[in-house]
């Protein structure tokens, strides 16, 4: 019974980590300094763009990104869709989940990828028409 428990509430806390994860929804967002409108917005983010939840406040998420930089934005203004960015200076997209399919495209550092589906150690993801398999290490996201 114990050992269940244990189980189940390892799994509750990989679930709780998955969802701390937000995409912005709207075509740009302001990133703050601060949990309001009155604070200054430090730069734009841009649909799709995932973030890591770090906090709440109100109607307002703290958030960090790929550079574990920190900001606010407003919650209504994000979406659970999943989406990774790429954090290597070139990322070969792949037509399968292995090191010696085809490279049928490549994306470079901060590029926003739509997440389709995830194998073992490999993404499926999708940007302007292009779709394959990149490394899950060469990613962020979720």
């Amino acid at each position: 019974m114990t050992v269940l428990l244990a189980a189940f509430l390892a799994l509750g806390s990989l679930r709780a980590d998955a969802q701390q994860m937000v995409s912005i929804a709207a075509e740009e967002v302001n990133f703050r300094s601060g949990p309001g409108q009155s604070h200054p917005a430090e730069w734009v983010v841009r649909k799709g763009f995932p973030l890591k939840i770090v906090g709440r406040r109100g109607d307002w998420l703290h958030v960090a990104d790929f550079e574990n930089d920190k900001g606010w934005v407003l919650r209504k203004l994000t979406s659970s869709t999943a989406y990774h960015i790429v954090k290597v200076k070139i990322a070969n997209l792949r037509s399968q989940p292995t090191t010696t399919s085809r490279i049928v495209g490549k994306f470079a550092y901060g590029d926003t990828l739509k997440t389709l589906e995830r194998r073992g150690g490999w993404v499926k993801v999708q940007r302007e028409g292009l779709r394959g398999w990149i490394s899950r290490k060469l990613l962020w996201g979720w």
